[in-house]
């Protein structure tokens, strides 16, 4: 017997409440209104990506105070990982919460992912 599948019709007006969508760095669309980058306090110098954002102009909202402000990924971040939110010359301290999270090992660029790659543990470093 051949399955029976039901009839699917257009819902009237559906695309007025339809959010505008941006696609997400895997090609899924993304709500555009949805910040793409917290950061913890305005002095921070990286923010943590809230869902897989494609290279691009996004968002970044500030926890602290709530503060909105635009930001270019140069390259696709993905989910909880962070952007560097302006550009960091190698040897310097990289600032999270307030605090030291690591030092650069390589120049970083505004809207660059910051990772194991181009961030060192400050824990071990020797002190003069």
């Amino acid at each position: 017997m051949a399955a029976v599948y039901p009839v699917v019709r257009p819902i009237t007006g559906y695309r007025d409440r339809v959010p505008r969508y941006a696609p997400g760095s895997d090609g899924r669309r993304q709500d555009a209104t949805q910040p793409g980058f917290l950061a913890h306090r305005r002095g921070d110098d990286v923010a943590i990506a809230v869902r897989d954002v494609a290279a691009g102009t996004s968002t970044v909202v500030y926890l602290d105070s709530g503060e909105r402000e635009g930001n270019v990924a140069i390259e696709p971040i993905r989910l909880g990982h962070k952007v560097a939110l302006r550009d960091l010359e190698e040897g310097v301290p990289v600032i999270e919460y307030g605090a030291t999270i690591g030092i650069t090992s390589t120049r970083v660029r505004a809207g660059e992912l910051v990772h194991v790659h181009n961030l060192r543990s400050a824990r071990w470093t020797r002190r003069s």
